[in-house]
């Protein structure tokens, strides 16, 4: 067995991370990729659970800037998660990773309700775990069902996979030519600095509970593999350095 940093880790892979360069819905060929390279780990002995965003399909906030009822506009953002996760789930399958979803709101007929010990127990047997719905309540985003999910499970480190963003940096890269990349960070200063890297909520979820978070470009072949074995990819953030 290779060498691994961390053994049991939750994927925190945005929507856009699934639209890939189309921008919406999902693209074959991008969640295909991202299937193999979760199924790499796997077998590698990395236990693996993931959650899935919803916003190439629908963005809560967005929905209630334009007149929804902010409860229900984040209700029906869950749902575009529980599509993805179904997405995600079928890619994995067809690699040949044994997956199951888990959902916050039940809906039996497509995923099993989300129970902590059930979900540790999959895991124990090698099979991916996906967590749907988010927390199951509004007014809190998928960063904070990560944190969560990964403080319940006790997860070694929260590995977030960016679209075409290889860390943090301090300023927008695009935007501004002097924006400077980060290779380590505390959550205060993380915080402090109002990065936008995770909402306050998950970053203080992940700070009270020592838990590491990494930073990375999904789209780069191989980097979920770098991350769990410890290499300096993108940018880790710590509770203290």
């Amino acid at each position: 067995m290779e060498r691994l940093d961390y053994r049991r880790v939750v994927l925190k892979l945005s929507g856009e991370a699934l639209a890939g360069a189309q921008g919406y819905g999902i693209d074959p060929n991008t969640i295909s990729s991202i299937a193999n390279q979760i199924k790499e780990v796997v077998e590698m002995g990395v236990q693996m659970a993931v959650v899935v965003g919803g916003g190439n399909i629908w963005r809560g906030m967005a929905g209630s800037a334009k007149g929804i009822d902010r409860a229900t506009a984040d209700y029906m953002g869950m749902l575009a998660t529980v599509m993805n996760s179904l997405a995600l789930q079928d890619s994995l399958e067809k690699v040949g990773v044994p997956t199951r979803v888990q959902t916050s709101i039940e809906m039996r007929q497509v995923a099993e309700p989300y129970i902590r010990r059930r979900a540790i127990r999959h895991l124990e047997k090698g099979r991916v775990v996906i967590f749907a719905a988010g927390t199951g309540n509004p007014f809190f985003s998928t960063d904070t069902t990560a944190a969560l999910r990964a403080a319940e499970i006790e997860a070694d480190v929260i590995l977030m996979a960016k679209n075409n963003v290889d860390g943090v940096y301090s300023a927008d890269p695009s935007r501004d030519p002097h924006a400077v990349k980060y290779e380590t960070l505390t959550y205060l200063d993380m915080l402090n600095q109002g990065l936008g890297v995770m909402d306050s909520t998950a970053s203080t979820l992940c700070m009270d509970n020592n838990i590491p978070l990494i930073v990375f470009n999904i789209c780069t072949e191989g980097n979920i593999r770098r991350a769990v074995m410890g290499e300096q990819i993108g940018t880790v953030v710590r509770r203290s350095l």
